[in-house]
């Protein structure tokens, strides 16, 4: 979701807030549901995550947001974090037969957040940016930012960019934001490196570089940030639509 960028220049978006996705164990990934089933009842945490996110995509059994939370929750209450974490994400949103909880989601995701979970401290962040479900608090919002980047997650380092480039609950500095920036485009975030094409295409926090905004707008692309192919489009680069997946 874009937020809206205080600096006066409407040719680039300097702002996406997103969330990361991320896998069960490798091994329990290549085993048929059934087996998964099997472990997971037998009281595997991993195994009953590893059911959950079957359900929740409809990998090798029909897809099913309350049966992919019933398998989550199992696993959250043996403490496991990034269980807690897919769990907030569904109740968050809610789905066929799973209605919406705000209250619950943000339980889950305070909970993990606290317990050092960086996922979860970038979307509780997420959330008291937009006063999703809680008060608006941008300053706390860039406290739990600032917790998830500091462990290197890349989107919070973006999202954390994203808010001291535009001085949104924090003091603004924009060679704060190109660095931070430059640690999430290292990191492979794909807005993230659209947001420092950006700043190479204006000289902010560097020296100015249009052709390095260029390749980093075409990283962008491929990662499938339609607003790079625009930005490579204004800067006389065609960008093959074949080429660009969709965020």
């Amino acid at each position: 979701m874009k937020i809206k960028n205080t600096i006066a220049f409407s040719l680039l978006a300097l702002a996406l807030l997103q969330m990361p996705a991320f896998a069960v164990d490798d091994v329990l990934a290549t085993l048929p549901f059934a087996k998964k089933l099997q472990l997971a009842k037998a009281g595997d945490p991993d195994a009953k995550m590893a059911v959950g996110e079957s359900y929740e995509k409809g990998d090798g059994v029909p897809q099913s947001g309350v049966n992919a939370a019933k398998w989550y929750r199992e696993a959250a209450l043996v403490g496991n974090v990034e269980a807690q974490f897919r769990l907030a994400k569904l109740v968050s949103k809610g789905a066929p037969g799973l209605k919406v909880d705000k209250a619950t989601a943000l339980k889950l995701l305070e909970t993990a957040a606290k317990k050092g979970h960086a996922p979860s401290q970038n979307l509780y962040g997420l959330m008291l940016q937009k006063g999703d479900g809680l008060v608006k608090d941008e300053k706390q919002a860039v406290e739990w930012y600032t917790k998830a980047a500091d462990q290197g997650l890349a989107v919070a380092q973006n999202n954390l960019g994203v808010m001291v480039l535009n001085g949104t609950g924090t003091t603004r500095s924009i060679d704060d934001a190109f660095k931070l920036f430059t640690k999430a485009a290292d990191g492979k975030d794909a807005w993230a490196m659209n947001n420092l094409g950006g700043m190479y295409e204006m000289g902010w926090g560097t020296t100015k570089d249009v052709e390095k905004a260029k390749t980093l707008y075409k990283q962008a692309a491929t990662g499938g940030i339609d607003i790079a192919i625009k930005n490579l489009d204004r800067l006389g680069v065609k960008w093959p639509e074949t080429t660009a997946l969709k965020p």
